[in-house]
């Protein structure tokens, strides 16, 4: 009876945390930004056959990844089929530079709110600049593919509408991802990107059934590619709920009447502070050179050394050779241990400077720079097993594919998987951690 009343009692706090906290209206707000997202991803530009051009990408690996992550944007050349490409590529560069520039890393650093709304004004600007490149590079593109352009229509007209509206809808899919992040619930560039691989999940599943239907091996196949994709989202899952803690204890004070701290806690650093970030810009970073290499490639250059050059560096960067995965691991881990070098809560004089202050340590180890370099050592390994272990993770699914030779899951196999778990886990998170802060709040006023 008593455990009946507890759980009504707890049931109804949270009916309550739920009603007067303003996390119904986040959602709300963020279910209505990805809708708009969504319906800007049908609206073709000026002069585009749409059907020509679906009928030739759905024969180009390139394409085919692109328009997964821009939600069949680019496959329908809507206004919003850079998506959130150039703003992504922007951060990676920007966040490079505050490392190599002191004036920026003095922005990042030491500025604090204020340092960092001009790097993030920095960083709009420098991504239009992107849009507006990739943007003529894309318009060059299709002029190319024969059939594309309709029939009349003028190529100035052409080039300029193209280039001003997919620099404009680059620039709505940024601002629409801000507000999320803003006003809404999770991070809007990692969110719209989970957004657009949802969208591709019907048609994967439709080639899928098509492929297995008639070809028993296949079907054994495909439920043997289920357990390991089943088995790649609880490691997924570990890996980010996973964390390193650290024993920290607090000096005692005594003050009056009254003795703070003696308490025994612990700093908790996480196997994978930068959670899906770092896939996210390694295919950013990947996406780029391949995507100037496809198009360098349709303009068939006549000069043969040129032309071999060209051809080699496609290859390399083309998904699926040995190169594109060794080079796609390598930027897993760099980019892991750059994105957890930024993270404020990841720096190990800060840490061991803010324990000195306030009289708490690390068990057998002294305050200062020994305190530091220890952290320093602990930092290295955890994020050294978190790097390695998501880098294999981001492997396995796309391994499997090729195993089991079912090549119509290879889209959301390696990358795209990390990226649903991950931003899933991350939004699931921050709903919990809104809905204890507004119980916190509750209790403090009672």
């Amino acid at each position: 009876m008593q455990q009946n009343i507890d759980s009504a009692k707890v049931v109804q706090n949270l009916k309550t945390s739920w009603q007067e906290s303003k996390l119904k209206q986040k959602l709300i707000f963020t279910f209505a930004i990805i809708a708009l997202f969504r319906l800007g991803a049908q609206l073709p530009i000026y002069g585009i056959n749409n059907s020509v051009f679906q009928a030739f990408a759905s024969g180009n690996n390139l394409i085919g990844f692109l328009d997964m992550f821009s939600g069949g944007a680019l496959g329908k050349v809507s206004i919003f089929a850079l998506g959130i490409g150039p703003f992504i590529t922007s951060s990676i560069i920007m966040q490079l530079l505050a490392v190599v520039i002191p004036s920026l890393e003095k922005l990042q650093k030491e500025d604090g709110e204020a340092g960092r709304r001009k790097i993030q004004q920095y960083t709009r600007v420098f991504a239009v600049a992107l849009a507006l490149f990739q943007s003529v590079i894309f318009a060059l593109a299709l002029y190319r593919f024969e059939g594309v352009i309709l029939p009349g229509v003028n190529p100035v007209m052409f080039f300029v509408g193209s280039a001003v509206s997919l620099t404009a809808g680059a620039m709505i899919v940024m601002w629409l991802a801000e507000l999320i992040t803003e006003n809404g619930v999770g991070n809007g560039a990692s969110l719209l990107i989970f957004i657009g691989i949802i969208a591709g999940i019907p048609m994967y599943c439709s080639k899928t059934k098509m492929l297995v239907e008639h070809d028993t091996r296949l079907q054994i196949g495909l439920m043997l590619l289920f357990l390991i994709f089943i088995a790649t989202i609880i490691f997924i899952i570990i890996l980010h709920e996973a964390a390193r803690k650290v024993p920290i204890v607090s000096a005692r004070r005594q003050v009056g009447n009254k003795v703070y701290g003696g308490q025994n806690t612990n700093i908790p650093f996480k196997l994978n502070p930068g959670g899906v970030m770092p896939i996210i810009f390694a295919i950013a970073i990947l996406l780029f050179p391949a995507t100037v290499l496809g198009v360098v490639q349709q303009m068939h250059i006549q000069n043969v050394v040129l032309s071999s050059i060209f051809e080699k560096l496609n290859l390399l960067f083309s998904a699926g050779s040995i190169w594109y995965y060794i080079i796609y691991f390598a930027l897993i881990v760099f980019l892991t241990f750059f994105y957890a070098s930024i993270i404020p809560s990841m720096q190990p004089k800060e840490i061991a400077n803010n324990l000195k202050k306030y009289g708490s340590a690390i068990p057998g180890v002294k305050p200062g720079k020994p305190t530091a370099d220890k952290l320093n050592e602990i930092l290295s390994r955890v994020m050294f097993i978190g790097a390695v272990a998501l880098g294999i993770i981001a492997m396995v699914p796309t391994v499997a594919t090729k195993i089991t030779n079912i090549t119509t899951f290879q889209g959301i196999g390696a990358t795209s998987l990390i990226i649903l778990v991950g931003v899933a886990l991350d939004f699931i998170n921050q709903i919990k951690t809104h809905m204890l802060a507004k119980q916190y709040e509750s209790f403090l006023q009672q």
